[in-house]
């Protein structure tokens, strides 16, 4: 490394806290190069999958997770209906509902008497927690489903971790996003409480391309193709047989990661030594190996990692070999700042996003390949989680988006 020794500086630093892998930035070279949605129009509700899975990351987002205060498989069905008939009211604005003169507000007033939609999606996903005896499900488990992993240098915080049900909210505007957390907690007080929150941002793209993160890099620019439905089959959505329960068709494996990024150590390094790291120009996105953003790297030319080193983040992420590319993930992250921690640090970084069909084939082999990558001393994962996101609502006749706790007899293996 020139200039700065970015061990030495760790070392140097009593502020800094200990620095963890966190690797992911998991397939920074697996992500998206187009912009932010920006217009506020109504996203479809309806349909074979939820919405904000497939579509751009948009401008404000909300990642809570939430833990489940009720017990029974009624009980969840009820949640279930009622979360599903909020996001649906949510999703198309209107009025707010009106409940006459003596009856209470309806509505926080925060978005004025007519809600517009503005753009609003909701995603819900579950935890493997919801599979567990409280509600006799599980039989009806995702396969690959469990509570999140921890790995090499991470440093979890458990109390940031996990929880039965993960909502996913984002929007065009700040406000919007805030109005529909509130009516769905609202709605909801009785039969869910929050666990964490990460609020997020997905800034323009400058000057084009996939937008930059918060070390400066543009985030994300070799996603599989969202518009190819073969490729999204192979990749993002779980298909029914084998071992994965029927219910589960169409939905999808969720990986969330809280990512800080150490950017006092970071923006000391100089542009080089970064560049190297990641494998990518700073300026342009383009592989250090070529001119444009959209270039694909072709590490044949170069198996000794002269042009692109063997330990840079897109080489370790994304070998590019016929052998890793069923390992290929669906990148939806947010940048996020939480303000200053108690040492007066900034608390930037990562709320890294990814969606797959198999849990261990694609992220969790990503993550192993990443360990001790560079980008250790600069990263730390403190959070986040994995939940199944749940198939898509079909029409207004369909309840809930998920029939696994609608059947009038226990599923397969259950206790209930």
């Amino acid at each position: 490394m020139t200039g700065v020794n970015r061990r030495q500086l760790l070392a140097g630093s009593a502020a800094a806290g200990a620095v963890g892998l966190g690797g992911v930035l998991a397939a920074r070279d697996v992500a998206a190069a187009a912009p932010p949605v920006t217009t506020a129009t109504s996203a479809p509700f309806h349909g074979r999958h939820q919405a904000g899975v497939l579509e751009q990351p948009q401008a404000n987002s909300a990642h809570v997770a939430f833990d489940l205060t009720i017990a029974g498989r009624h009980a969840l069905a009820a949640l279930m209906k009622t979360l599903t008939e909020r996001a649906r009211a949510l999703t198309a604005g209107g009025p707010s509902r009106p409940l006459g003169i003596a009856g209470p507000a309806t509505d926080s007033g925060t978005m004025g008497p007519d809600q517009p939609a503005s753009g609003l999606q909701v995603t819900v996903g579950l935890g493997a927690t919801v599979f567990d005896g409280r509600f006799g499900l599980a039989g009806a488990k995702p396969a690959r489903l469990r509570t999140m992993d921890t790995f090499v240098n991470d440093r979890l915080d458990r109390a940031e971790c996990d929880g039965d049900l993960l909502l996913t909210l984002s929007a065009p505007d700040r406000d919007t996003v805030l109005h529909a957390l509130r009516d769905i907690c609202r709605a909801t007080r009785s039969s869910m409480q929050i666990r964490w929150r990460i609020d997020g941002f997905t800034p323009p793209a400058r000057p084009t391309g996939a937008p930059r993160n918060q070390l400066g890099f543009k985030d994300g620019t070799a996603n599989p193709d969202v518009t190819d439905p073969a490729e999204m089959d192979r990749l993002v959505w779980v298909r029914p047989g084998g071992d994965e329960p029927a219910w589960t068709g169409g939905g999808s494996y969720h990986v969330v990661r809280i990512i800080r990024m150490h950017v006092e150590f970071w923006d000391r390094v100089s542009v080089s030594e970064q560049e190297r790291m990641f494998g990518r120009r700073k300026d342009t996105g383009a592989p250090l190996s070529g001119v444009h953003e959209s270039d694909t790297p072709d590490y044949t030319d170069d198996p000794k990692g002269t042009a692109i080193p063997l330990d840079s983040h897109i080489r370790m992420a994304n070998p590019r070999t016929p052998q890793t590319d069923q390992s290929r993930i669906l990148r939806r992250s947010y940048s996020y700042d939480r303000g200053v921690d108690e040492v007066g640090n900034l608390d930037v970084g990562l709320v890294f996003g990814a969606f797959q069909q198999d849990l261990d084939r694609q992220f969790v082999a990503v993550q192993k390949r990443l360990a001790d990558e560079p980008l250790v001393d600069y990263i730390t994962p403190t959070g986040g989680g994995y939940f199944f996101t749940l198939p898509g609502v079909r029409d207004t006749s369909t309840p809930t988006p998920a029939p696994c706790w609608r059947s009038t007899s226990p599923p397969k293996g259950s206790t209930a």
